[in-house]
C-alpha cells in the first residue's frame, strides 16, 4: 500500500533572497506537489526569525491556493495560544469558502517564537493552559454551533474546516486522542518523544464527528538527489544551517565559519542540536524510499510529512519529484 505523502513548507528565506522570493519559491513548490501526487502543503507560524517568512500564516495560504488549483493547503501549524478562536475561525473559514474542501488547519500550542516576541505578539504567558478549551471553541465557530452564546464566526459557520492537532510531546498525543483528531508529530526536529506520543495517541483514541479511527502524520525531513554524495552534501549543509541559526541570535552575533560549526557539532551541546535532525533520508530515490517505508512501517503512521530541506530550490523541486517517484505516487520523472 502506497502511504500518503505530504509537504511542509517554511517559506525559507536563502541567504542574498528576500522574502518576496520566497513566496514565489512556496507557489513553484506547491505547484510540483500537486504535479507529482502529494496530500497536501502546510505553512507553519513562526515569529521574528529572519530565515522564515511563513508568519502571516492564513495569508500565504491564500496566496499559494490562488495559484493551484487541487492540492490540500494548511497550517502547519498555527500557534492558536497568539490568535482568538474567533479570529482563526474567521480566516479559515474565508479560505474555505474561497477554497472549498482544499483548506486543513493544523494547530499547536507553542509561540512559535522567542519570549521577547512572544511579548510583542501581546501574548499572555498563560494562555497555552487554555489550549483545549480554545480548540473546542474553534470547532464550535466552523460547526456553527458555536459555544459562545450570540457569537457566529462570519465566514467560518458551517465551513467544518477540518482540525489537526501538532505537538513534540505527550500532550499533544493525549489531547488529540481525547478529541478525535487527526495529530501530527514534528519528528523533523523534535525527535525523542515520537515513539511513546505516538503509541498514546493510538492507544487512547476516542471517536468523533471528524474521526471515526485514528489518523497519525508523522514528520521527516528528506533530501533525494540523483547522486547520493550531492544529498550527503546538501544534508550537511542544512545542519551547519539549522546549528548556526540555532546559535547565532541578534546582531551582534559572529558569523561562523563552516569549520567552527562543524567544530561545535562534536561538543555535547552541538549533538543535542543536531539530534534535532535525527530522522532525516538523504541518498539516492532508492536511499530514500528504503529508509522512508522502515519510517513508516516503525511509527505506523498513515501518513508522512515531509521537510525536503535543501536551501536551493532547484534541489527542493528535485527531491519532491524523485521522493514521489520512488514512493510511488508520481508516475513518472519529468524530463
Amino acid at each position: 500500500m502506497t502511504i500518503p505523502l505530504s509537504l511542509l513548507d517554511l517559506a525559507p528565506i536563502a541567504p542574498g533572497s528576500t522574502a518576496r522570493e520566497s513566496f514565489s519559491a512556496s507557489v513553484t513548490l506547491a505547484q510540483a506537489a500537486e504535479r507529482h501526487g502529494y496530500t497536501r502543503v502546510w505553512y507553519a507560524e513562526h515569529h521574528n526569525m529572519a530565515t522564515i517568512a511563513s508568519s502571516a500564516t492564513s495569508i500565504l495560504i491564500a496566496h499559494v491556493a490562488g495559484h493551484t488549483s487541487t492540492i490540500r493547503l494548511g497550517s502547519g501549524g498555527i500557534m492558536l495560544p497568539n490568535h482568538s478562536p474567533l479570529v482563526i475561525a474567521e480566516q479559515f473559514g474565508t479560505l474555505a469558502t474561497l477554497y472549498p474542501d482544499r483548506i486543513d488547519l493544523g494547530l499547536g500550542r507553542a509561540p512559535g517564537s522567542d519570549q521577547t516576541t512572544m511579548r510583542a505578539l501581546r501574548r499572555d504567558p498563560m494562555s497555552a493552559e487554555s489550549f483545549p478549551q480554545d480548540i473546542v471553541e474553534l470547532q464550535g465557530y466552523l460547526r456553527g454551533e458555536s459555544v459562545v452564546p450570540g457569537v457566529q464566526a462570519v465566514p467560518g459557520a458551517g465551513t467544518d474546516v477540518p482540525l489537526y492537532i501538532l505537538g513534540s510531546s505527550l500532550f499533544g498525543a493525549k489531547l488529540a486522542a481525547a478529541l478525535g483528531l487527526p495529530y501530527a508529530f514534528a519528528s523533523h526536529f523534535a525527535p525523542d518523544a515520537l515513539e511513546e506520543a505516538t503509541a498514546i495517541y493510538r492507544r487512547d483514541f476516542r471517536p468523533s464527528v471528524q474521526c471515526e479511527e485514528p489518523h497519525l502524520i508523522v514528520a521527516v525531513n528528506v533530501i533525494a538527489a540523483d547522486d547520493a554524495g550531492n544529498a550527503t552534501h546538501q544534508a550537511e549543509v542544512v545542519r551547519r544551517s539549522r546549528v548556526r541559526g540555532m546559535i547565532s541570535r541578534g546582531p551582534s552575533t559572529p558569523d561562523y565559519t563552516d569549520e567552527q560549526i562543524d567544530a561545535f557539532l562534536t561538543t555535547p551541546q552541538g549533538a543535542q542540536l543536531a539530534n534535532m535532525m535525527r530522522y532525516t533520508a538523504a541518498g539516492t530515490p532508492d536511499e530514500v524510499r528504503d529508509y522512508l517505508e522502515r519510517f513508516a512501517a516503525g511509527t505506523k503512521a498513515d501518513e508522512l510529512i515531509i521537510a525536503h530541506a535543501s536551501q536551493d530550490l532547484g534541489d527542493r523541486l528535485r527531491s519532491v519529484e524523485l521522493t514521489a517517484v520512488a514512493m510511488g505516487i508520481s508516475p513518472a520523472l519529468v524530463a
